[in-house]
């Protein structure tokens, strides 16, 4: 008999006037009071988003001034490693050329030039038979994987990652590196 009573105490009153319940009525005939957005709000959520996504990666750039250091070793290390691997696959001498003076890399003429950002400081050692000038030099890969050796320096202020290559097996390490 509690039972009852309780039940009885919590339906609504518009069901013992009408017989049905507020429920059972379509949320979509409830009226002004619907839940939901309006199209102008989804809007502006869509545009704060986009604002958002815009401003959020220089900030992040800015935040971590190491990022683009270490991006820029491994786009080199990525180029000798893909002129390592061109000279094995194409059984002839392969050589990758840094131009200190104008920021940029490429792997035997047949692939696309690399830039690299204008704020790191550069330097190539090579072999003294490929440097081609004051500002140019390569490290040349052969058929067997080996190469003519050397490492390039990449740093921003006084540290930075040197990108070795070893003569005798041609592997290339990315370690990082400190002014001396």
């Amino acid at each position: 008999m509690l039972f009852r009573a309780l039940t009885s105490h919590r339906e609504s009153p518009e069901k013992t006037r009408t017989g049905a319940s507020h429920s059972s009525v379509p949320r979509w005939r409830l009226g002004p009071l619907s839940p939901g957005f309006t199209l102008l709000e989804l809007l502006v959520v869509l545009a704060i988003a986009t604002l958002l996504l815009a401003i959020t990666p220089p900030l992040l750039t800015a935040a971590i001034p190491g990022a683009e250091l270490k991006a820029s070793a491994r786009r080199v290390a990525s180029g000798l490693r893909l002129a390592r691997e061109e000279a094995i696959r194409s059984g002839r001498d392969v050589a990758f050329t840094l131009d200190l003076e104008t920021r940029t890399f490429e792997v035997d003429d047949r692939f696309r030039k690399e830039k690299l950002p204008g704020d790191l400081e550069l330097k190539l050692e090579a072999a003294e038979t490929e440097m081609l000038d004051d500002y140019r030099g390569a490290v040349r890969f052969y058929p067997d994987g080996s190469s003519t050796g050397g490492r390039v320096i990449l740093a921003l202020e006084d540290r930075g990652y040197q990108v070795g290559v070893q003569w005798l097996t041609g592997r290339i390490l990315v370690t990082p590196w400190k002014v001396e």
